[in-house]
């Protein structure tokens, strides 16, 4: 089978949803299909096609600079069609991939535009805002209006197939009539490290960007409360991107003593070791939306178990309990392991395949 990938940006470590489109079309190739990358909305300055490698397998990547008019962005785009002629083109969806206030108007038109004898899916790795308790009206607003970008997108392409990562947008999506089936994501970082039995500490990893509002502090009191039930010291490894967020949380932990280091962007396998050396993973995504983070997906594949320690964020319906993480709560720290199913790339590639195929 012949596919293209779109999706906003294709950057190399600096885009999420590039990184997982990149491991899926490897996977896919190593399979025996043709899979390429187009990215509509990438932050470079001129139209390129460059060959990345993942995993030992080179993807061609189509790059269109972000600033490119929309004219010229469908003819590279009919060239790119002309010459590879898919049997689907796949768009990996995120509205502010395609707009950097999350409302691109322009896609409902331009994809509609698009000719060839290709069948269309779309991944909704990203809804709409609005659809959580804490929501500010403004937000709700936007919301409102991502919400008919999408839905304009399925009907100008006719979509034959549509996937998302978790129980909670499917449920929004689906009343909204378009109805989509479960894809989990799997992480951008291959598990290549060797498990260490014996180590020295009690390590927590905190993998990728903090996100705002989380009660660290709350946490690491409850965990210093609790650490009489462990048999080492503990330990905090922050490791990638971590963001401004990260001064504080090294204060809160110098305040307690709590040993840690800070490793910064480091290769992948170095990434793979320290999550396979630790026992705990934090995420601070917020609970209901652990299942479309990158971070929780490579946990899950390193087989450690996940906190969620993040800040409210309430769906206004739809609500469920998400397996393979512990929630915390104040005052009520649960640290007993529990069994971690990941889904690894391979899983995703066929259930992707096993999905179109029978479209």
């Amino acid at each position: 089978m012949d596919i293209l990938f779109i999706c906003g940006s294709a950057e190399i470590g600096n885009d999420g949803v590039g990184d997982y489109t990149r491991r899926l079309c490897g996977k896919l190739i190593k399979s025996g299909h043709k899979a390429q990358i187009l990215a509509l909305c990438d932050q470079i300055i001129y139209y390129s096609t460059e060959s990345q490698v993942v995993e030992d397998t080179p993807v061609t990547v189509h790059r269109i600079p972000a600033s490119t008019a929309n004219k010229q962005r469908l003819i590279w785009l009919q060239a790119i069609l002309k010459d590879f002629e898919p049997d689907w083109i796949s768009l990996q969806y995120v509205p502010y991939s395609f707009n950097p206030k999350g409302l691109p108007f322009w896609l409902p038109s331009y994809l509609k535009k698009i000719r060839g004898n290709h069948k269309w899916h779309i991944m909704f790795h990203e809804l709409w805002l609005g659809i959580d308790a804490e929501s500010s009206l403004k937000h709700k607003c936007i919301g409102r209006l991502q919400q008919l970008i999408a839905k304009k997108i399925i009907q100008n392409t006719k979509t034959h197939f549509v996937n998302t990562q978790n129980k909670l947008y499917q449920f929004f999506l689906q009343s909204q009539n378009i109805n989509a089936e479960i894809l989990p994501i799997c992480g951008n970082i291959p598990l290549t490290a060797i498990k260490k039995d014996a180590r020295e500490f009690e390590q927590f990893v905190l993998f990728g960007t903090i996100h705002n509002g989380a009660p660290f502090e709350d946490f690491i009191e409850d965990l210093m409360n609790n650490s009489g039930q462990f048999n080492k010291p503990i330990k905090f490894v922050f490791i990638g991107k971590n963001g401004p967020e990260l001064a504080h949380y090294t204060m809160v932990l110098e305040s307690y003593n709590i040993r840690y280091e800070v490793l910064g962007i480091q290769p992948e396998y170095v990434i793979s070791q320290v999550l396979s050396n630790s026992d705990f993973g934090i995420s601070t995504t917020p609970y209901y939306q652990s299942e479309k983070s990158g971070v929780f997906a490579a946990y899950k594949e390193h087989q450690i178990n996940a906190i969620c320690v993040s800040r409210d964020w309430t769906p206004t319906k739809g609500q469920y309990n998400i397996p393979n993480i512990i929630k915390y709560e104040r005052n009520n720290l649960q640290l007993n392991p529990i069994p971690v199913q990941g889904f690894d790339l391979n899983s995703v590639a066929n259930q992707f395949i096993k999905s179109i195929s029978i479209s």
